[in-house]
Order: C-alpha cells, then structure tokens, then sequence
C-alpha cells in the first residue's frame, strides 16, 4: 500500500467516526520513527476508543496490520502505529496539554531555518 493511500485510508477512517480538527503533519525529515503524524479529537474516551478502532480495522482489512496500538485503556490519548503513519486519537484537553502539532510544526520550522542558513 502506497503511503499516499494508506494516508487517505486513515483520513476516511477517522472521518466516518467523525473525528474532530484532524491535522497531518509531514515528519520524514525530522524522525527516523515515521513519516506522517495524524492528529485527531475524539469528544470522549468512549469515542477516542472508537476512532482509533475503526482505524485499526479499516487498515487490517486494507492488509496493513498495525505494529501498536498503545493508551485505548483509558481513552485520554490512542496511538496507532502504522509504521510511516502514527496516528495519535486524543480527548481536546489532552491533546491542548500536549501541544503535539506545536511541537513538531516549530521543530520543521527550525530545520527550515537552519537549513536555508547553510545555504
């Protein structure tokens, strides 16, 4: 599965659960862990845990069996690991806690940055 397909497939996953304020961040040149972080709400740890299980089935059944699933106990923060793509499913104050698309958003920033004063 194309990596660009695996994304879509993710992205309708978390759609048809109706998952809030879903953000892709391109993280191929910051990590070596993965190369796309999806970030998305759930309104409560009962619908946290049913994104992040409509994911994992969607990707199974697409033949991409997940290396993770980490946090569905207690429905605060789900993390699905698909390999290039690491989905992270959270409750709002979660998610504004830990400020995920802040700290890898200002950490391409800087690369940017220290990229264009090399050149």
């Amino acid at each position: 599965m194309q990596i660009d397909d695996l994304i879509k497939l993710v992205e309708d996953a978390l759609a048809e659960m109706k998952a809030k304020d879903v953000v892709r961040i391109d993280v191929h040149e910051l990590t070596s862990v993965t190369d796309y972080m999806i970030i998305a709400s759930g309104t409560s740890s009962r619908h946290v845990g049913s994104l992040s299980d409509n994911v994992v089935e969607k990707a199974k059944a697409a033949g991409r069996q997940p290396l993770g699933v980490e946090g569905k106990e207690s429905g605060e923060w789900v993390l699905v690991d698909l390999g290039d793509i690491v989905v992270h499913v959270m409750q709002p104050a979660t998610r504004q806690f830990y400020d995920l698309e802040r700290l890898w958003q200002s950490a391409e920033s800087r690369r940017a940055q220290q990229q264009e004063s090399v050149e």
